[in-house]
């Protein structure tokens, strides 16, 4: 009889050793590694080509062709929708990662509710409740007289066997990846084995019934998904749900896409009924701000299609500590060195001795090089204790030349900002926009600015 072979695997990043090893030496992550059984079956290697069985000659075409787009099941929750793309895809699979109690769970049962609603047969697997909680979660939610049919298991032969015995079934919810097994894998639920080979047959069950599932992943301290990088490129669709437990505001956002754009979000609000959405999330953003008031910016971005105002908090402090401290909640503390280094170095600011202390309010999390400028004017407002102008808004990308440089999406900006009655904007000189915009009656007054040194005079004039 064969001797079983053992393989060592990195729960991190699915690296495979041969023996145990205390750091991975592919990712440098310390006490990852992890025995498993070696299930790969021989493949032929070693043997002659002639006595390998020949494969099918599989039909070849061009890329013209008059297929049609393929047709969306519509939840009715709006901005979940525009999260995945417009609505969901028969066929594909949706990997849905988050922290711990940030809502994974509520909003896809309040999704699942309303496809049933609309005649859709879904559904919910889940793996780490009972039955009995989830119909208690539906009650609180208000939802348990919704059509949706509730399982709870973690064995994947018993899960795909119960689901193929369903006819007509259309999306399928399995929460989460991680509680699943295969009996074929001589591994614990959760390991990069076992995510893996679930993920796999989950995904291999959605394309051959032309079902939309969806996997919910939980994430490690990173914010990553837990289990093999693999995981993400296997699926359709990834989307991260973010926020801060100390918001009640939830930002549902798509990092791949295979039907659809990429950076699209979907914000939500927590309430007692569950996650209500948000129409105007810009309105929302900057609700509660008080425009008199130093270190306050307002920064017209962009996620994905959708332009979305925010406001930007700096608070900088003489420091008595031998390391200034730096504090960032929402934006890069990397970038945030890198403006704070422009400042000190093309205009002599000096913000090196100063604590600095940036937040972008509401929770949200501002990715994009566009906000440099608001970040830049929200710190030197705060350094020479001058509020920017109300109803102004900023955008544009800061060189390490101390240049500011033109962003996409302009015109969208801008129009978003008139929608909210703001009428005068800093931006960058050589920006495409239309010159006819107007607020409320008054025209949109333009400062487009080229230098980093002219925004420091705007803002602070004679008071540094």
């Amino acid at each position: 009889m064969a001797k079983e072979r053992k393989i060592f695997v990195c729960q991190a990043c699915g690296s495979i050793t041969n023996k145990w090893v205390g750091q991975c030496e592919a990712c440098q992550e310390w006490n990852s590694i992890v025995e498993e059984q070696d299930n790969s079956h021989p493949t032929g290697l070693g043997k002659s080509t002639s006595s390998r069985n020949k494969g099918q000659i599989i039909a070849l075409d061009d890329l013209r062709g008059e297929d049609t787009p393929p047709p969306r099941m519509i939840s009715t929750i709006n901005e979940f929708d525009r999260a995945c793309g417009g609505g969901l895809v028969s066929g594909s699979a949706i990997l849905i990662g988050g922290d711990p109690g940030i809502g994974k769970s509520t909003i896809l049962l309040q999704a699942v509710a309303k496809l049933a609603a609309n005649n859709i047969k879904t559904v919910y697997i889940s793996g780490e409740e009972s039955i009995s909680q989830v119909r208690m979660r539906a009650k609180r939610l208000d939802l348990d007289k919704s059509p949706v049919k509730l399982g709870a298991e973690t064995n994947l032969r018993d899960i795909l066997a119960t689901l193929d015995k369903e006819t007509g079934l259309q999306v399928v919810v399995i929460d989460s990846i991680q509680t699943m097994y295969a009996d074929t894998v001589d591994s614990a639920p959760g390991t990069v084995t076992q995510v893996r080979t679930c993920a796999q047959e989950l995904i291999r069950y959605a394309k051959r019934k032309n079902v939309c599932i969806f996997l919910v992943g939980h994430v490690t301290k990173d914010g990553q998904i837990a289990g093999p990088r693999v995981l993400e490129h296997m699926v359709d669709t990834v989307l991260y749900f973010e926020g801060d437990r100390g918001h009640q505001f939830r930002i549902l956002r798509a990092v791949k896409n295979r039907f659809g754009g990429t950076d699209e979000i979907g914000v939500f609000e927590m309430s007692d009924l569950g996650l209500q959405e948000v129409s105007n999330p810009s309105a929302l953003f900057i609700g509660n701000r008080s425009g008199d008031v130093s270190g306050s910016a307002i920064f017209a971005g962009m996620e994905g299609s959708r332009p979305m105002l925010v406001e930007i908090q700096a608070l900088v402090a003489p420091s008595s500590l031998g390391q200034p401290r730096r504090a960032v909640v929402g934006w890069d503390n990397g970038r945030l060195a890198m403006i704070i280094a422009v400042l000190d170095a093309r205009c002599g600011l000096g913000l090196g001795a100063y604590d600095i202390y940036l937040n972008v309010a509401g929770g949200l999390r501002i990715t994009e090089p566009a906000a440099d400028m608001a970040v830049a004017a929200a710190l030197i407002s705060s350094l020479s204790n001058r509020p920017i102008p109300e109803e102004t808004i900023l955008f544009g990308e800061i060189s390490l030349s101390g240049e500011i440089r033109p962003v996409s999406q302009t015109e969208a900006r801008l129009k978003e900002s008139v929608k909210l009655g703001f009428i005068q904007a800093y931006m960058p000189s050589k920006s495409k926009h239309g010159h006819k915009i107007s607020a409320q009656g008054k025209k949109m007054h333009f400062i487009e600015l080229d230098q980093i040194s002219k925004l420091v005079d705007l803002v602070a004039g004679d008071a540094l």
